[in-house]
């Protein structure tokens, strides 16, 4: 089961995992997204829903795991970029928009899946963090306390569900190219009053390997965390980026 599977990171992860043989149900809030996925893949199951809407979760569950009569992976992959600014610019609406996608629907869906995977003793819960999640993130308070607060969950996870053999890992993509990171740029380089390139060299810079992260490249660890590989990796904050060591604001 993938969280907002219609598209960029989940689409990515949705395909890989089908591409393996793996019976995948994907959801998201965006229609015309799941209409375009599922014409290509029709063996990938497809539900709209709000993932914050917290009946909506659980019918999903409800189908989803009559289907497939267990659960062996659930990622936890929806999330929204939030306000852009100064922290005394933000309102509280929207921080507490991106807490409620970023973070409250990890916790909607993994409280469904535990119970599922303690009693078959198996099981992968992988929840998309960020290296926001890692450092401090100027301009993007509320995604990036969110993205911290997923890896504490992730690891509390871990220790709730070691016990039943059940492994709970956070990823922390980097800069993933595509429409998503473009957004982000053009927001940050609107409030910080500078040039779109300006800002894309920004984030580039920052990293080791100077490129953007391909989704797939996110999918890839995700099929390795969901593998018998990774039988003894659980409660890490696995981060995909190209070796990013800190967010800045620019001057």
């Amino acid at each position: 089961m993938i969280t907002a599977g219609g598209s960029g990171i989940g689409w990515a992860i949705a395909r890989a995992f089908a591409d393996n043989g793996a019976k995948v149900h994907i959801c998201d809030v965006d229609e015309r997204a799941l209409g375009e996925a599922t014409e290509k893949y029709p063996q990938i199951a497809a539900t709209h829903l709000d993932i914050t809407d917290e009946e909506a979760v659980d019918q999903w569950f409800d189908d989803a795991l009559d289907d497939m009569d267990g659960l062996d992976v659930l990622i936890n992959n929806a999330g929204i970029k939030g306000p852009t600014g100064y922290v005394e610019e933000l309102k509280l609406d929207d921080w507490r928009e991106c807490l409620s996608v970023c973070l409250d629907a990890q916790f909607l869906c993994a409280r469904r899946a535990a119970p599922v995977m303690k009693e078959q003793r198996s099981g992968s819960i992988i929840n998309i963090s960020s290296t926001a999640g890692l450092y401090g993130y100027g301009l993007r308070t509320p995604y990036a306390a969110a993205k911290w607060a997923v890896i504490g969950f992730s690891k509390s996870l871990a220790v709730e569900l070691g016990p039943y053999d059940v492994r709970v890992n956070a990823i922390c993509p980097g800069s993933v190219e595509g429409p998503r990171m473009e957004r982000v740029i053009k927001a940050e380089a609107d409030s910080r009053g500078v040039a779109f390139d300006v800002v894309y060299k920004d984030y580039v810079q920052a990293q080791s390997i100077k490129r953007f992260v391909k989704p797939e490249e996110i999918a890839d660890m995700c099929l390795f965390l969901a593998s018998p590989a990774s039988k003894m990796v659980t409660g890490q904050a696995i981060s995909v980026d190209g070796h990013s060591e800190t967010f800045h604001i620019g001057s």
